[in-house]
């Protein structure tokens, strides 16, 4: 599925340099591949994905980690909302669907 947060995937989400690759942002263990088919997905240049300084990038980075699942989480729970669901159960099915709430 294409990224739920932006049409544009040829530039970086983070510091808008060209996309070298698609951050996951909800990640690890099987939430990869739920984030692949939700749509939470945004482009990266390598710098700001896993490759530039810990304090720059998002990966080893734990507050760039925590806001970036913040993120996916606002954007699923938004988008079930819109589908109609109430915000109570849009948190509830979220937490049924990745295992924990980050918000």
């Amino acid at each position: 599925m294409d990224s739920i947060l932006t049409e544009n995937m040829d530039y970086c989400y983070f510091c808008g340099r060209p996309a070298e690759c698609k951050h996951h942002l909800i990640f690890g263990s099987s939430n990869r591949q739920l984030a692949d088919e939700d749509g939470l997905t945004v482009p990266s240049c390598n710098r700001c994905h896993n490759m530039g300084n810990v304090k720059d990038r998002i990966h080893d980075n734990p507050m760039a980690e925590k806001m970036s699942k913040m993120i996916g989480q606002y954007a699923w729970e938004r988008k079930t909302i819109a589908s109609g669901v109430r915000a109570d159960w849009a948190r509830e099915l979220f937490r049924k669907r990745y295992g924990k709430s980050y918000l």
